[in-house]
């Protein structure tokens, strides 16, 4: 972390703690004890960030993110640990609305070896109610009937 890089962070967490009513410009404000207090941290872990001497960690981090209405991963991410890339938000995760996964897909989330892939599939069949394309004899059926045999 270089000096600029704390100095950034702890500027925007000083304003964070400002828009949250805590005051930390008069000596005798309490707004460094009171943030400490309610986070449940040393006050000395909140004087060394807010003095550019040092980074909190990561549990200082956990804590007091709540109390400035931000999440850890903001915390983070502004404190140059990790990249938005390296700690993605679960939304960026998930596959588009429209995709359907197959058997496979679930074979693999399960960790079911490539060699016993077509068992696997056999046996979730057998679990399956039929649907509408079933009774109809569509793709689906004719796909269950192929992992079947």
């Amino acid at each position: 972390m270089t000096t600029r890089g704390l100095d950034e962070f702890a500027g925007w967490v000083e304003g964070l703690m400002r828009a949250r009513g805590y005051d930390i410009d008069s000596p005798r404000g309490g707004g460094k004890s009171r943030i400490a207090d309610e986070a449940g941290v040393h006050r000395a872990a909140v004087t060394r960030l807010l003095q550019r001497q040092s980074m909190p960690d990561l549990e200082t981090m956990r804590r007091i993110a709540p109390l400035l209405g931000v999440s850890v991963r903001d915390m983070l991410i502004r404190s140059g640990r990790v990249t938005p890339e390296e700690l993605p938000l679960a939304e960026d995760l998930l596959p588009p609305n429209d995709w359907q996964p197959t058997m496979e897909d679930f074979a693999r989330w399960l960790g079911v070896p490539d060699e016993r892939l077509g068992v696997f599939i056999k046996v979730v069949n057998q679990f399956l109610e039929p649907d509408a394309d079933d009774a109809e004899g569509g793709e689906r059926a004719e796909a269950r009937r192929a992992a079947r045999d």
